[in-house]
């Protein structure tokens, strides 16, 4: 109750979004594999922002 109001840290937003591109990404993985590729591309460069950041 008391984390309600709590706001996300950007390192818990890039987390969130790295986690919902591997998501997409594994969806798309058996569908169509170029849009997967792309959506892995994201997820890359959201692990790269996340790991700007640890630094």
């Amino acid at each position: 109750m008391f984390g309600l109001f709590k706001k996300k840290s950007e390192k818990e937003k890039l987390n969130e979004e790295y986690k919902k591109l591997l998501a997409e990404y594994h969806k798309l993985s058996s569908i169509d594999r170029k849009k997967a590729d792309l959506k892995m591309a994201e997820a890359e460069e959201v692990a790269k922002k996340m790991d700007a950041i640890k630094k």
